[in-house]
């Protein structure tokens, strides 16, 4: 049986690897999407502002791929007791400096209720166009059943 080695006095040489290893520089950019939604009762100027500073920071580390303006829609459920926001999304080449100095500054940019990034991946097709939020939507709007409230006068006290 062999004596145990010290690691020191192994060969140099790392361990094969059974598999190609990619050097991927940390800085790569890549694209995102940046869904923001501003408080749609905030002054004007207030969400001019927020867009502003968003498209500058974009345009100043990275590269602008598009601008979908949403306009204003009835949230899901309220944040902050608003019920509707201005929904932008934004389309970016970046890297992560850029990323975390657009999260330091979305989270404490006065009219900003919400926002993601999320990254893309290669070959991912466009946005689709958001329905009109005029239009009616589309629920099954049946007729009440009738038993319902006969049981409920029948079991009510008699008068």
């Amino acid at each position: 049986m062999p004596a145990a080695v010290p690691r020191s006095a192994k060969g140099s040489e790392p361990p094969a690897r059974p598999w190609p290893v990619a050097i991927v520089p940390g800085s790569m950019a890549r694209s995102y999407d940046l869904m923001v939604l501003l408080d749609a009762d905030a002054p004007e100027e207030r969400r001019t502002s927020a867009v502003a500073e968003i498209e500058k920071m974009i345009g100043d580390q990275g590269e602008m791929l598009g601008v979908h303006e949403w306009g204003v829609r009835r949230m899901a459920f309220e944040i902050d007791h608003h019920s509707e926001a201005e929904y932008r999304l934004y389309q970016f080449y970046g890297d992560n400096d850029l990323l975390e100095r657009l999260r330091h500054s979305l989270k404490i940019m006065d009219g900003v209720l919400r926002f993601r990034i999320i990254r893309l991946k290669a070959g991912a097709p466009p946005p689709a166009t958001p329905r009109d939020s005029a239009a009616p939507r589309q629920r099954d709007e049946r007729e009440p059943d009738g038993r319902v409230a006969a049981r409920a006068a029948a079991d009510a006290p008699p008068s």
